[in-house]
């Protein structure tokens, strides 16, 4: 299969959420200052790169909007975003393929923005291989499918890099 024919996968854990007020759902978590540094910056990586997706797709919880958004901001990123409550479920990667599987084909590089375990466990499931998935960390991965409701059946897909943030506190 060509690279042209291919389909390419982002995978963004949210950023860093803050834990400074319990009392807060864990849905409704905001980002803290680390966080929000983190998106911007892996905005910023994803445009240098010339590494934008064609399409968007977010779980709903808070940190995971506002990591979009700060994505957006900084890539200037101007297609659509598509967000999930499905994809909230912090370990199903089941869940994300099935999402995935509704993606519109004329989309051949997208980005979704979710939590772990399910990241992690995506990215094991389409590659075999198991990465740790720091919060804010891009995994980029080449998928052997031309469609993606094929993305169920998609094994041994190429993993092509993983960003991590070391980003310090400022």
């Amino acid at each position: 299969m060509t690279l042209e024919s291919k389909k390419i996968l982002l995978i963004l854990r949210h950023a860093k959420s803050s834990w400074k007020d319990t009392n807060i759902p864990d849905k409704e978590r905001p980002l803290n200052k680390r966080g929000r540094n983190q998106g911007l910056k892996m905005g910023s990586l994803l445009k240098d790169l010339n590494n934008l997706p064609d399409y968007i797709i977010r779980s709903d919880a808070k940190r995971a909007v506002e990591t979009s958004e700060l994505v957006v901001k900084s890539s200037e990123y101007n297609g659509q975003i598509n967000t999930n409550s499905s994809l909230y479920d912090q370990n199903s990667a089941d869940q994300y393929i099935k999402v995935l599987a509704q993606t519109p084909n004329n989309y051949s590089k997208v980005l979704i923005i979710g939590h772990n375990p399910s990241v992690e466990n995506i990215i094991e499931k389409l590659t075999d291989k198991i990465e740790t998935m720091k919060t804010c960390s891009l995994a980029k991965i080449e998928l052997n499918i031309k469609d993606w409701k094929d993305i169920q059946n998609s094994y041994h897909n190429e993993l092509t890099n993983i960003w991590h943030p070391n980003f310090r506190e400022e």
